[in-house]
């Protein structure tokens, strides 16, 4: 059976099957990227801006064909589906307007004299290793950017998303960009590590599990190569207090059930202060339990299924631990049959750190809330976890919100709003959640050579 295949989550129909690559295959991928970046790196702005705007422009002619691939791939709704290749778009276009400023060289002030500029180069071939949650929008903070700086790519996809991944090379493709500046490869987990090994390869980006981060590092760390890791969360969302509780559940709802809740920033801990814990909790489960999961090609659907049916069955594994240990289920609890990959919203309470699943990530419409007495506790609270992506704050006190932000572990830090992502807001983590950052003028900056140019007086 071939590793890469389509098999639709709301139907586990597997619609079409995809050979992996074999070794000559990865070599030509590997030559052809090389190749291509020897004439790219030397290319003017004005071709890399004008490659990276013909891409927007096609993902946005091809909007409901792109979406529809993903909505068959991996359930995503299609509302969803379409609004995520409009992300896409605008990361394309950021990149091709920021992208000459953020490439300019740097003048140093030079004590004994004379004058010193930073010019930044791109690298050279980069692999990139996506996932299936956000099939478009993952390959794109790392494509458009690192195009942008010169470098050229080679694509592996998650073995669940080959038709999304050949859709995306077919753009580049059309688009003009120079043979072997973006290639896909359908490579086996052995391949994989041999191309992070292969000398022409300067970097990885990977966005996915804290197991395939630790081993692609492990590999690329044996090698000296860079790599970028965008790897889980478990967000923690601060209820500190609200003038309106229906409003707060609202965005409470939002952060945690977006795109089936299969996010890695997505608010997955909430920490609710006590004066309002109660009605908070009994408003929060009353409106997830009326989110019916349904068919994801029908405009209308919120919450489709779950990405696999081995997604489903493993969460599944973790609510039926923490229910074991104590936790209390509020709503939810489990698949909606057993031969399919729907996932009823839950709510599980009365978690405590004794517990696995308290430092665990939930992958799906699961949220876990907690009481908090104090300020104090609900920051320990927080912070008590192996993940440090995201975090949101939510009061209507200014000062509050800024002293609680600056004492969150996390990457990134939203108030009086759920985590979420723009073009132009680095994205990264700290802890087990990874290490560098994606989008905006830091995403350009983590595979280039700043090289020093200096002119003596």
């Amino acid at each position: 059976m071939s590793l890469y295949a389509v098999t639709n989550p709301a139907t586990a129909e597997t619609v079409a099957t995809f050979p992996t690559a074999n070794d000559a295959g990865i070599e030509s991928a590997l030559a052809s990227a090389h190749s291509a970046f020897l004439g790219w790196k030397y290319s003017a702005i004005e071709d890399r801006t004008g490659l990276l705007n013909r891409v927007a422009d096609l993902y946005t002619e091809r909007r409901e064909e792109l979406a529809a691939i993903i909505t068959r791939e991996m359930g995503k709704p299609t509302f969803q589906a379409g609004i995520e290749v409009d992300i896409v778009v605008s990361i394309y276009r950021y990149y091709a307007r920021n992208g000459p400023k953020f490439l300019e060289d740097e003048e140093l002030e030079v004590a004994a004299g004379g004058r010193a500029v930073v010019r930044k180069e791109g690298l050279g071939v980069l692999l990139g290793i996506m996932p299936w949650n956000f099939p478009y929008y993952q390959v794109a903070r790392f494509a458009g950017p690192n195009l942008m700086n010169g470098n050229t790519i080679l694509l592996k996809h998650a073995p669940q998303c080959p038709e999304s991944a050949l859709a995306m090379e077919q753009i580049f493709k059309d688009a003009g960009a120079p043979v072997g500046a973006y290639v896909n490869v359908f490579a086996t987990n052995d391949q994989v590590a041999d191309i992070i090994a292969d000398p022409r390869v300067q970097g990885v980006s990977l966005t996915g599990s804290e197991r395939a981060g630790s081993a692609v590092a492990e590999i690329a760390g044996r090698n000296l190569k860079k790599v970028v890791l965008e790897l889980g969360g478990s967000d923690p969302f601060l209820l500190l207090d609200t003038g309106n509780v229906d409003e707060s559940v609202q965005r409470a709802v939002f952060g945690r059930m977006v795109n089936g809740g299969q996010a890695c920033n997505a608010a997955k801990r909430f920490v609710v202060m006590e004066d309002v814990y109660e009605e908070f909790v009994e408003k929060f489960t009353a409106a997830l339990a009326a989110i019916e999961p349904g068919d994801p090609t029908d405009p209308k659907t919120f919450l489709g299924p779950l990405s696999s049916q081995a997604a489903a069955d493993n969460l599944a594994k973790q609510v039926d631990a923490a229910i074991a240990g104590g936790a209390v289920l509020r709503t939810g609890g489990g698949k909606v049959s057993e031969d399919r990959a729907y996932f009823k919203p839950t709510v599980l309470t009365g978690i405590t750190p004794d517990m696995d699943v308290f430092h665990q990530e939930l992958f799906g419409p699961v949220a876990m809330v907690f009481r908090a007495a104090s300020e104090q506790e609900a920051v320990a609270l927080a912070n008590n976890s192996p993940f440090g992506l995201g975090a949101s704050v939510h009061t209507n006190d200014a000062e509050k919100a800024a002293r609680v932000a600056d004492q969150l572990e996390a990457g990134m830090v939203y108030i009086n709003e759920p985590g979420g992502t723009s073009a132009e807001l680095p994205f990264g983590g700290i802890k087990r959640s990874g290490v560098g950052r994606e989008l905006g003028k830091y995403g350009m900056d983590e595979f280039i050579n700043r090289k020093l140019i200096r002119t003596a007086k």
